[in-house]
């Protein structure tokens, strides 16, 4: 027999779970972004990749974000608080994740 009830509890506890962490993370590169750090990331190279990034390519798009970040409206304290709102979110979504695992931790073992 299965109960419905708890399903649909866990379905909902998971589903909102995630929007949480994604939204979390979201928000805090796009305030990570606001902030003048935008984060430029060095592909792997992958002897079966489809498509990897020449340095031309690379240095291009480092180029684009120092320039994107030139052009920020912001003040230095605004971009200084948006920086820490930032981090902010990426320890709240690590948080929230921690907390996931010691609900899921505890239930294996029979706690």
């Amino acid at each position: 027999m299965i109960d419905w009830g708890a399903f649909v509890i866990v379905f909902a506890a998971a589903l909102s779970g995630t929007v949480v962490v994604v939204g979390l993370y979201a928000l805090g590169l796009r305030l990570l972004v606001l902030g003048g750090r935008v984060p430029v990331v060095v592909p792997a190279e992958f002897t079966d990749a489809i498509t990897v990034l020449t340095p031309a390519e690379i240095a291009s798009a480092e180029r684009k974000a120092a320039k994107a970040a030139r052009k920020n409206p912001l003040t230095t304290r605004q971009r200084q608080l948006a920086t820490y709102a930032a981090y902010l979110c990426f320890g709240l979504c690590a948080a929230a994740v921690l907390f996931g695992i010691y609900l899921i931790v505890p239930a294996l073992h029979g706690g």
